[in-house]
């Protein structure tokens, strides 16, 4: 089986979206699907508004139609809600095409930290640029119990993997830094809410390691703080590998991949009570979470680390991959309505 996937979001990007879409194809391959993308890639785009270090891709309705023709999918599937993922939507409406969404981005949250736009008004596109879909992917349960109530239709789970090979403590580098050492992991910018993990009062280091547009201001607020910039693949498992407690301060991501890489390393987690980290935690002796985000860090530092590794060690991309092909399934398009090139 072949599955298009169209999303806005994409390689040079460094993000949760672009790592899980990229595992999930690797995994995918072992169960005898092919998972080709639908990117920005060859498309004009613009910097995304109060965020310059990324870009919007401007497609065409035609070049649209064109490449989902060139790939003659058998199913299709729209991972972001951008320019590409709405093109690729009213291709599909317009066509009669059954296609799959997921929901990987809290938008709402995001623009109306950045601007006065109420949330309900986000939600409200959302939950039109969904309901056309037959299945409508989420990550947790929180996220199954919170859009239900928010009015979203034909929701399923989809849980998120990691790469236990990549991520594990034998790959720990020697940091001279000292301990103990608190790291976060992300995107550097306001949604993130890392004024309130680097204003904490802790002992020993605090350590950031991501890019975005708040990282010269927050390192002039912060300047015992390590801010390390991007770091992929193994240079990012090394440092995570090498810390005591991962804090995870974002009150707005829908799960948080990076909670499972460093649980992987056998790094416990700090974070607030919101989706996300309630739902990787949920009780397991494997991290702290509470509104008191000191209190969390200081008592993760006590956590087993290899009950951290026992746990990451069941999360694997293979049983992701199976949860998101049970779903697209459910549109395979017969041959008759096959998306053919001109």
């Amino acid at each position: 089986m072949r599955v298009l996937i169209a999303t806005d979001a994409w390689h040079p990007q460094i993000n949760g979206v672009v790592r899980t879409l990229t595992s999930l194809a690797h995994s995918a391959l072992s169960l005898g699907v092919t998972m080709d993308f639908l990117t920005p890639e060859g498309f004009p785009s613009i910097p995304v508004p109060t965020y310059p270090g990324l870009r919007l891709a401007l497609p065409s309705p035609t070049r649209i139609a064109r490449r989902i023709e060139q790939a003659e999918p058998d199913a299709i599937h729209i991972a972001t809600e951008g320019p590409i993922g709405h093109m690729v939507r009213g291709y599909c409406v317009n066509r009669g095409l059954p296609f799959t969404t997921s929901y990987t981005t809290r938008f709402p949250e995001y623009i109306s930290a950045r601007l006065a736009i109420p949330e309900a008004w986000s939600y409200a596109v959302l939950r039109r640029f969904h309901s056309a879909a037959t299945v409508t992917m989420v990550s947790t349960p929180s996220l199954m119990t919170e859009f239900t109530q928010r009015g979203f239709k034909n929701l399923g789970m989809w849980t998120r993997g990691v790469d236990t090979a990549l991520f594990c403590p034998e790959h720990a580098m020697a940091l001279d830094f000292p301990r103990p050492i608190f790291v976060s992991v992300g995107r550097v910018a306001v949604e993130k809410n890392l004024e309130a993990f680097l204003s904490l009062d802790l002992p020993g280091t605090k350590m950031v390691i991501g890019q975005g547009p708040q990282e010269a201001a927050l390192a002039r607020r912060f300047p015992d703080a390590k801010f390390l910039g991007l770091l992929e693949d193994t240079a990012l498992a090394a440092h995570l590998a090498a810390a005591d407690v991962f804090v995870f301060p974002s009150r707005t991501d829908t799960f948080g991949v990076v909670q499972l890489e460093a649980l992987a390393c056998g790094v416990p987690v700090a974070a607030y009570p919101v989706t996300g980290p309630s739902d990787v935690i949920a009780g397991n002796p494997i991290g702290v979470i509470d509104e008191d985000l000191r209190a969390a860090c200081l008592g993760a530092l006590h956590m087993s680390r290899k009950a951290c590794r026992s746990f990451a060690l069941t999360r694997s991309w293979e049983n992701s991959a199976r949860q998101f092909i049970g779903h697209i399934n459910q549109v395979v398009i017969g041959d008759s309505r096959k998306p053919r090139a001109a």
